[in-house]
């Protein structure tokens, strides 16, 4: 078979994939949508319209009703938008997007239409307001979208795999060059040149924080010298085809003293005692409260300053969000992370987060061999 004609069926493939993808995405949203009310949705959050499409969407919009979607963007991003997306209409305003919203609407007979607040400044909020017809309402549609992100299909969780290989790799990195004498600036410029060469990017700001920096839970970046002796929490992740990882990992330099030795294990048991529980049908919350239980035990609950963990996707921190305030129930195919912490002010802290793939009877510790 021809090189070319080999390429061509690939890239045909990826397009049917990504194509039938979207149309089960988006007929999931269409289906709730008696149920809510409204008879369109407008996608406004880029990392929402990622998920739906399977485009990178910049300063676009993408508007769902009965009658099909329509990304509507504008001229510097138009000619590409056509050209990745088959799915949809791609609709490019030359005057005004907020406009071009509701003549899309009228054509697709929407006149309660959806709209993610959190995803809105106000000054677009105001500028739907003032554009939209009389007859049309906009409805409170916070989190639509993201009810369908929180369970990972086959292809997100092979791209969360891949971040973790990445990473597993810099650790390994990392424990050659953290060392006595050596900054934590300079820790991350070499980190960072490390994770570029791999062809990777940053889920986020990574976190090297020595000494007394670490009982800050996101403690910045400092021109701080690692000490003899020192603790040296490292929290970072790495982003593939923008699926995000997110680890913690405690380096100690030197003698570990007694008091922190303890409370490193007393942070392990908290984890493990976490994890044994997760499963479908367990709420976050009770989980949470495990953990804390467990470091109640040693008298270091009170040391434990934020959530036991949070969703990782397309966005660093996703629902659910693992606190005993959150009443969510655990559902094959999330992918959570669990982090407990102790924070002794003054001294050290000491924190350990992995991340966790929900199956069907139990759970998979997708950082397992991460040391």
């Amino acid at each position: 078979m021809h090189f070319n004609l080999i390429i061509l069926i690939y890239i045909n493939k990826n397009i049917f994939r990504q194509f039938l993808s979207m149309k089960i995405k988006v007929n999931k949203l269409v289906a709730t949508f008696d149920k809510y009310k409204i008879d369109g949705l407008l996608v406004t959050s880029d990392n929402n319209i990622r998920y739906l499409t399977g485009f990178s969407s910049h300063e676009s919009w993408l508007f769902i009703s009965r009658k099909g979607s329509f990304y509507i963007t504008d001229s510097r991003y138009y000619v590409e938008a056509k050209s990745n997306l088959k799915q949809c209409s791609v609709i490019c305003f030359k005057e005004s997007k907020y406009k071009t919203v509701f003549e899309i609407a009228k054509k697709s007979n929407a006149k309660a239409i959806g709209i993610d607040e959190n995803a809105l400044t106000l000054f677009e909020y105001n500028n739907l307001q003032k554009n939209k017809q009389k007859s049309v309402k906009l409805i409170k549609s916070t989190g639509f979208v993201e009810s369908l992100r929180v369970v990972k299909d086959p292809l997100e969780l092979k791209c969360i795999k891949e971040a973790l290989k990445i990473q597993k790799k810099a650790f390994v990195y990392l424990r050659r060059i953290i060392r006595p004498g050596v900054t934590e600036k300079e820790v991350f410029y070499k980190l960072e040149n490390y994770v570029k060469n791999k062809g990777a990017g940053f889920s986020f700001n990574p976190i090297i924080a020595s000494g007394q920096n670490s009982t800050c839970p996101h403690a910045g970046l400092t021109a701080r010298k690692i000490n003899k002796n020192d603790v040296v929490l490292v929290d970072f992740g790495i982003d593939v085809k923008g699926y995000k990882s997110d680890l913690t990992r405690m380096f100690f330099l030197g003698r570990i003293s007694n008091p922190m030795k303890d409370i490193f294990d007393s942070v392990r048991d908290a984890q493990r005692s976490a994890i044994e529980m997760i499963k479908p049908g367990i709420s976050v919350a009770s989980i949470d409260k495990q953990a804390r239980n467990c470091l109640s035990k040693k008298k270091l609950d009170r040391y434990f300053t934020h959530a036991l963990g949070h969703g990782v996707g397309l966005d660093i921190h996703e629902a659910p969000r693992l606190s005993q305030k959150d009443s969510t129930i655990l559902k094959e195919g999330m992918v959570i992370t669990i982090e407990p912490a102790v924070y002794i002010p003054g001294q050290f802290g000491i924190r350990i987060e992995d991340m966790i793939y929900i199956t069907k009877n139990g759970c998979e510790v997708l950082s397992d061999d991460i040391n």
